[in-house]
C-alpha cells in the first residue's frame, strides 16, 4: 500500500508519517528530503536559484521516481506538490492521499518558530504570516480536498492521529 499525506507545510506530513510508516512497517518517504539529498542543496536553496516554476519540475520529477521505485511506503510530499503539474491526479492513480488539515491561526502558531527554513514565508512579519497562509489554503483546498482521506490535526497528539488514520484506511 502506498500512502501519501498531503496538506499545507507545518500541519506535521513529516512527524506523523515517520510514525505511520513504523507503525506498518513501511518505508517513509519525505519528498523535500529526497529532493535535497538528489541535488545536494537545501530546498530553501533550490527555491531561491531556480524560481518556484523550476523546482515545481523537480519536485514533480521526484514524486515519479519515488512511485516508480517502492511497493508500500508511506510518503510526506510538500505543501504545495498537489496544485502543480497535475501532482494530486497523480497521488490519486498511486497511491492513498490522506489530507491532514490544519486550520490557519494554528499553522501560523507552528510556523512563525521555524520561518527562516521555509523559503515561502521567510520574508513575511508574524502579522502577516496568518493571511498569506489562509490565502494559500483558499487556494489549495481544492486540491488537498481530493483526499479520499480527510484528518483534522488540531488537538491531537502524534500517536491518536496515527490511530486514527489506521482506522480509516481501508484493509486490502
Amino acid at each position: 500500500m502506498k500512502i501519501t499525506l498531503v496538506g499545507y507545510m507545518g500541519c506535521g506530513k513529516s512527524t506523523i508519517g515517520q510514525e505511520l510508516a513504523t507503525q506498518f512497517g513501511f518505508p517513509f518517504f519525505d519528498l523535500d528530503v529526497e529532493i535535497e539529498k538528489k541535488y545536494g542543496k537545501t530546498i530553501s536553496e533550490l527555491f531561491s536559484q531556480l524560481g518556484e516554476i523550476k523546482f515545481r519540475k523537480i519536485e514533480k520529477e521526484a514524486l515519479e521516481a519515488i512511485f516508480d521505485r517502492s511497493n508500500d511506503f508511506v510518503l510526506a510530499v510538500g505543501g504545495g506538490t498537489p496544485a502543480y503539474y497535475q501532482n494530486m491526479q497523480a497521488l490519486l492513480e498511486n497511491s492513498l492521499p490522506i489530507y491532514l488539515r490544519l486550520n490557519p491561526v494554528e499553522l501560523s502558531q507552528r510556523l512563525a518558530q521555524e520561518k527562516q527554513k521555509r523559503p515561502l514565508i521567510a520574508h513575511l512579519n508574524d502579522e502577516d504570516l496568518v493571511e498569506f497562509i489562509a490565502k494559500h489554503l483558499f487556494e489549495r483546498r481544492q486540491f488537498y480536498e481530493q483526499a479520499p482521506i480527510i484528518v483534522d490535526v488540531k488537538s491531537k497528539s502524534v500517536k491518536e492521529l496515527v490511530e486514527e488514520i489506521k482506522n480509516l484506511i481501508p484493509l486490502p
